[in-house]
């Protein structure tokens, strides 16, 4: 029988996958494709105009299988979908880990659980319990609650708890450690060169603690662990999904996949040989449309995974195990929405309070803040990585204007600065004399001509304030203020600080 025609069999495969798709109203090949067994979908920002119609599109979706799972990459801070178009309205884990307040986490994971509950999401591919332990490691870095395993076990088992409170299931990712790292795996296959023993004291702790609170789910990373496996990516690799996810660390959940279109796995074997070696090795949920979200990859995934099997290249059983494991994620998520069953809704209060818990203050304050004039804002802009949304506004300009409306700003990147001639022309420092200077980074440290820049800025304005809202760095100006990441909420709470305005509760 062909595979086309063997529906059965295309149902198995239909059912592992979880794709995106383009449009803000489900097209009808997505519709289709759940009528026929179609087991979960994944939204990202190009699906989202507001919650309201979030819900309606979800509503759509589950009129043909109210068992569907609806899936968001949607991680708070600097990786949001459900705020993609304003920037996050909480703070993103790095904050949260330097505030180190366990319980203000889990409120923080509430609140967010109620949004997504209210636009129908049931899963959410969050939190990030990677260490980064590498600060050169390009895809983390605020991503993370920190580079202690201490931490990061602390606020990954509050945040799945919150989370799940509020009726949304979470997946701990990217197994098993993301981390320690300094390749992008959007775009290359990144290396975890470590020992057996620094992967369970560095990397595995976090894991535990997130399925010890209670996530029944996990996300698979595509990087090369040779003490485990020298010879696939974790995502292909039944030693690492297998024996140590499922084996040493006791799981029985859900795994799925990062996003299968991924460099580092399709550049070497295909999006389809990606996607069979992934579920022959132990996954059960394919990951696929971050980039690339079309009917014609799907059906792809769907063929080859079922001549995979005409073939004897994976065992049915295997297909069944995975496609068995769905329908009980399903079945479990579900249950999740009594919790979030009191009306309660989110609280705008609750992420702007973290953020400014968050902001830490290095240098002078006496005279410095709240500034005394009318500031000139200069924000510099390094291109950010697949997981950061370009359409994701961030910085501390606009927030300040609601509060100083005569304040000025310029923001420049690299290719305006690279080489820095004209610096002090391009930020318009003349024009800022007598002023107050506020310069915000991101990652300063990452980008050497943002380092350059910083070094003419504040040798020729010493009383400069810096917004550093990436990892933080050495000190620069007078005062540097630190806000542990990049959300529209730190970006208030900084603009709240150096306007003076008064605390709210």
């Amino acid at each position: 029988m062909s595979v086309r025609g063997n529906t059965e069999l295309r149902q198995l495969a239909l059912s592992v996958l979880q794709p995106g798709f383009v449009g803000t109203t489900p097209p009808d090949w997505l519709l289709r494709a759940v009528q026929d067994g179609l087991g979960s979908v994944v939204l990202f920002s190009r699906n989202i105009l507001s919650i309201e119609q979030v819900a309606r599109l979800t509503e759509r979706l589950r009129a043909e299988n109210p068992d569907l799972i609806v899936a968001i990459d949607e991680e708070s801070g600097d990786v949001t979908r459900i705020e993609s178009a304003t920037g996050s309205s909480r703070p993103g884990n790095f904050a949260l880990g330097y505030v180190d307040d366990p319980e203000l986490t889990s409120s923080v994971a509430a609140d967010l659980g109620r949004q997504l509950r209210a636009a129908g999401v049931s899963l959410n591919y969050g939190p990030s319990v990677d260490v980064n332990s590498n600060p050169d490691n390009p895809i983390i870095g605020v991503r993370s609650f920190g580079v202690d395993p201490k931490v990061v076990c602390r606020h990954a088992g509050a945040w799945v708890r919150g989370l799940q409170s509020s009726g949304v299931a979470a997946c701990a990712k990217h197994f098993p450690g993301h981390g320690d790292v300094a390749v992008d795996s959007h775009h290359g296959l990144p290396v975890y060169d470590t020992t057996r023993e620094e992967l369970e004291a560095q990397a595995l702790p976090p894991f535990r603690a997130a399925l010890d609170a209670g996530a029944r789910a996990v996300m698979s990373a595509h990087l090369l662990v040779p003490a485990c496996d020298p010879a696939v990516p974790a995502t292909l690799s039944s030693r690492i999904l297998g024996d140590l996810l499922r084996g040493e660390l006791g799981f029985d959940g859900l795994i799925i996949t990062d996003a299968i279109e991924m460099g580092a796995v399709a550049d070497r074997y295909g999006v389809t040989g990606a996607a069979v070696a992934a579920v022959t090795a132990g996954a059960d949920a394919i990951c696929v449309g971050g980039e690339n979200a079309d009917e014609g990859i799907a059906t792809g995934i769907v063929d080859a995974l079922a001549q995979a099997v005409l073939a004897g290249d994976l065992p049915v059983e295997r297909l069944t195990d995975a496609a068995r494991r769905v329908r009980e994620f399903a079945a479990w998520s579900s249950r999740l929405a009594p919790a979030a069953s009191d009306g309660s809704v989110p609280d705008g209060s609750v992420g702007l309070s973290a953020a400014r818990r968050a902001i830490r203050v290095r240098g002078a304050t006496h005279g410095v803040l709240p500034v005394s004039a009318s500031p000139h804002v200069v924000e510099l802009s390094p291109a950010t990585n697949l997981a950061i949304g370009k359409e994701t506004p961030w910085g501390v300009a606009a927030s300040l204007l609601q509060h100083i409306p005569s304040a000025t700003s310029v923001r420049l990147g690299q290719e305006n600065l690279d080489p820095p001639a004209a610096t002090a022309d391009l930020c318009g420092l003349d024009g800022a004399r007598g002023r107050p200077l506020v310069v915000v980074v991101r990652d300063a440290a990452r980008h050497r001509w943002m380092t350059h820049a910083l070094e003419e800025i504040t040798g020729a304005r010493p009383d400069a304030i810096v917004v550093e809202m990436g990892l933080p760095g050495q000190r620069w100006g007078a005062t540097t203020l630190d806000t542990h990441g990049a959300s529209t909420a730190s970006g208030a709470a900084v603009a709240e600080l150096l306007a003076g305005a008064p605390a709210r509760p």
